[in-house]
């Protein structure tokens, strides 16, 4: 058993032998290594003491995507209008901080900012590897051990000298770590105090990493006023052979071999002279983008010794300037994507029931699996999964996808039935489940230390979620009708089709299962006691797709739709949990989250309109009701109601579409189950309706998930 020591501040686990004899002999001579290095024995037990080896470091030695990857689809990750548009933020948000670094070191503000916005993303991403780990592991495994090795010893030199927390500590595979991502033997050599704090830490200190990076960069060779290098135009027959950043030669004779500036003027740089020696690069051959780079240049080599990278510092930076880029095209015909772009493909995907997660920009397996699949689908030769335009495109051109017209199956009728509790799962064997009556409906009750909910067994619906202490976030109609109706409150659950999208009027509206009764398939209690329950609809005649929704209940709630395609043909559905939330005042509520997003008004015969501002029953253009269907929606809203004194964070993924209905005093006046009680609620649905349908390949999966928090006003 290991008990807990504090030192130095931090709390640490007692000396384990075991975790560094994990590592073997090298582990033994790791101790012996930092011992000598002035780290004492208990010190470096406390640091390992929880320390395994990570062999799955070991690949990423030979797949470094600087070296993997082809730089027109390095450079369009890099250097794209997010990254631009955030620099340049960042250039203002630090001016001043820009420009006393810049005046200390000579570095200019635009090319500090592109390091920190290639290596870390202005300070979002980090890297998720424990760095201890990382940096052992390979001191004992794989190539360059000695490297690692050293690298390693400087990291708990750093922290033993106090400049970093080893406390959750994370980096790249490699070691290099922080915001502009230093290696550990760089840190020390390199990093400065920029915040005159007495620290050195280029974790939690943004002023100490952008001064250690413009240190960095000075310590290099960089030359004040100079440009990293110009884009050229060759003439023709050049000889390709007489690039490389090695093979320099003084500017004047770069101009006698007839090379020009990109825009065919005579070749001249600011501040560099005649004589001064330049490199030709060519990062794609003769046929693609041509540059002649200076002495700045190689100081940004240095950073991270690839072309494709440094191109990737310097052309962001000339970006933040106000520059345009390069002018010449990469030689190929699928150029790369940019994460705005990737998002767009995986928006794409994922509505192809591909199941890639969200869709984040980040290209990883899932999704260039999904990709291969969609290529083939579309007859490629070369389905290699590469997200580029070409796909990108071939899915926007894609004619859209209609829902697919249901026919009622064969046994719905003797489905819709008063509910008979069917489950799994015994009542008694966890703890704070039951079933019983809720306001006159058979449903699971659910109660923990944080929340209590109730949950349909007709149509497996949520009736109510309420946070301790507070209101319940869920309206139920006081005239809801009994079974067979469909219950009005709560979350339905419309699906596989919403309303009669694409159905003839012989099915009924909004699906089938929300007038069946579910069961409940699994539910088991986590440590804080949240409740996890899994239910599903039963199998219906004739329809190969299976349903199943998971309800994660406790401080938040959780609420997953998942839709399989068992069948052997592609399936087109529609589908919204249709929530009701419960408010003091309808006309008095507002819902952010949906400003600037283009909506389909049912109530203005389905034209289209942009949301001006937030959304609210006092809109001038249609006030007192609302039925508006928001595509390419974000999936993140907030329903602001200051009667009660609460904001309902909804947060979506797997939804393309927000649906926010008040039936409005007219209508409801009409509707037996609503009447009155319209003021009382607000309708905010996540799905995937009107033109945002979901194409389920045979095997496809989908998922649609929505979670509910309530925060104080």
């Amino acid at each position: 058993m290991r008990v807990a020591t504090t030192l130095a501040g931090i709390t640490l686990a007692a000396p384990s032998f075991a975790a560094t004899a994990d590592f073997g002999s090298c582990g033994t001579s790791l101790k012996t290594a930092a011992i000598a290095q002035g780290i004492s024995a208990e010190r470096f037990d406390q640091l390992f003491a929880d320390i395994t080896p990570d062999l799955s470091v070991l690949p990423l030695l030979d797949a470094q995507p600087e070296f993997t990857t082809p730089i027109w689809d390095y450079l369009a990750a890099l250097v794209d209008s997010q990254r631009i548009d955030d620099g340049r933020s960042r250039l203002t948000q630090h001016r001043a901080l820009l420009d006393q670094v810049s005046a200390q070191y000579g570095v200019d503000p635009a090319t500090i900012v592109a390091v920190w916005g290639v290596e870390s993303d202005y300070g979002r991403v980090f890297g998720k590897r424990p760095l201890l780990q990382s940096l052992a592991t390979l001191s004992c495994n794989g190539r360059r051990q000695p490297f690692f090795k050293g690298e390693l010893l400087a990291l708990l030199k750093l922290i033993d000298k106090g400049d970093i927390n080893p406390v959750g500590l994370t980096g790249s595979w490699a070691g290099a770590f922080g915001h502009t991502q230093f290696m550990p033997s760089t840190y020390a050599r390199i990093a400065v105090d920029g915040d005159a704090d007495g620290r050195r830490d280029l974790v939690a200190s943004i002023p100490d990493a952008l001064a250690s990076t413009a240190n960095y960069l000075k310590q290099s060779g960089w030359r004040t006023g100079q440009p990293w290098g110009v884009e050229v135009r060759l003439p023709a027959g050049f000889d390709a052979a007489l690039a490389g950043r090695t093979k320099r030669k003084p500017l004047a004779n770069w101009r006698t071999l007839g090379i020009t500036l990109a825009d065919g003027t005579p070749l001249q740089a600011p501040a560099i002279a005649d004589d001064a020696n330049a490199a030709l690069l060519l990062p794609a051959g003769a046929k693609g983008p041509a540059l002649l780079v200076f002495r700045n240049y190689d100081a940004i080599y240095s950073y991270n010794a690839a072309e494709s990278y440094a191109l990737a510092i310097a052309t962001l930076a000339d970006r933040l300037r106000g520059g345009t880029g390069l002018t010449a095209n990469w030689p190929t015909d699928d150029p790369g994507l940019g994460r705005d772009e990737r998002r767009q493909l995986q928006t794409l995907l994922l509505a192809r029931g591909h199941a890639i997660g969200t869709a984040d920009g980040m290209v990883g397996n899932a999704t260039r699996r999904a990709i291969q699949v969609e290529q083939q689908r579309l007859g490629w030769e070369n389905a290699d999964g590469r997200a580029g335009t070409r796909i990108l495109q071939a899915l926007r051109d894609a004619k859209p996808a209609q829902p697919t017209a249901f026919r009622l199956p064969a046994d719905y009728t003797q489905l819709v039935q008063s509910p008979i509790v069917r489950s799994n799962v015994s009542m008694k064997d966890v703890q704070g489940l039951s079933t019983g009556d809720f306001n006159g409906f058979t449903a699971w009750k659910v109660e923990t230390p944080f929340s209590t909910a109730a949950i349909s067994v007709f149509g497996g619906q949520l009736l109510s979620f309420v946070p301790k202490g507070g209101q319940d976030v869920m309206w139920l109609s006081p005239s809801a009708k009994q079974p067979p109706t469909p219950i009005r409150g709560g979350s339905p659950v419309c699906w596989p089709y919403f309303s009669r999208q694409g159905q003839s009027n012989d099915v009924p509206s909004h699906g089938f299962v929300r007038t069946v009764s579910w069961e409940l398939r699994d539910a088991r209690r986590e440590a804080d006691g949240t409740l996890v329950l899994t239910l599903a609809p039963p199998p219906l005649d004739t329809l190969t797709l299976r349903l199943q929704m998971v309800l994660r209940i406790g401080r938040t709630l959780e609420q997953e739709l998942i839709t399989e395609n068992t069948g052997t043909q592609p399936v087109n559905i529609t589908q919204a949990l249709h929530n009701y939330f419960n408010v003091s005042d309808a006309l008095k509520v507002d819902v952010t989250g949906l400003a600037g997003l283009t909506y389909l008004d049912k109530l203005d015969g389905g034209n289209a309109h942009v949301q001006q501002g937030g959304w609210n029953l006092r809109d001038p253009r249609d006030p007192g009701r609302s039925d508006r269907i928001y595509t390419e929606a974000g999936g993140h809203y907030v329903l602001r109601d200051p009667g009660f004194q609460r904001a309902i964070d909804i947060t979506t993924t797997g939804s393309r579409t927000a649906v926010v209905w008040n039936a409005g005093e007219v209508a409801a006046a009409k509707m037996d189950d609503i009447g009155a009680g319209w003021r009382n609620y607000v309708c905010v649905e996540a799905g995937n309706v009107g033109p945002d349908v979901i194409e389920l390949a045979p095997g496809g999966r989908h998922t649609l998930k929505q979670v509910f928090e309530v925060k104080p006003l």
